[in-house]
């Protein structure tokens, strides 16, 4: 099983911009499809980005669409997540999930897909 760890989580303001990281160890990462996840308050865990082994395809939600981008260095063993014109309703925790199914067997963006998961980071957006 892979071990996962966040960073890069803070408070921000509306309109700002973050790069969450998730440095990832274990054997055969390059082999994992990942994903960034994220919760709220009172709200369901939703799932926010995936990406494939090599990064071939990407998934995202509707409401982060053209915002954030999900990306995997497989050398370094870590996946980021850039997020860009943030807005109060992106504050959550986010927590970073792999799984060693392909992307293409899966529901990309559905939680109970992914065996592995961090302990999350918290996004705070405000002004």
């Amino acid at each position: 099983q892979v071990q996962l760890v966040e960073s890069g989580g803070g408070l921000v303001q509306p309109g700002s911009s973050l790069r969450l990281s998730c440095a990832a160890s274990g054997v055969g990462l390059a082999y994992y499809t990942f994903a960034w996840f994220r919760q709220a308050p009172g709200k369901e865990r939703e799932g926010v980005a995936s990406i494939s082994r090599n990064a071939g395809r990407t998934y995202y939600a509707d409401s982060v669409k053209g915002r954030f981008t999900i990306s995997r260095d497989n050398a370094k063993n870590t996946v980021y997540l850039q997020m860009n014109n943030l807005k109060s309703e992106d504050t959550a925790v986010y927590s970073c999930a792999a799984d060693d199914r392909a992307i293409t067997t899966m529901y990309p963006l559905d939680p109970p897909q992914f065996g592995s998961w961090g302990q999350g980071t918290q996004v705070t957006v405000s002004s």
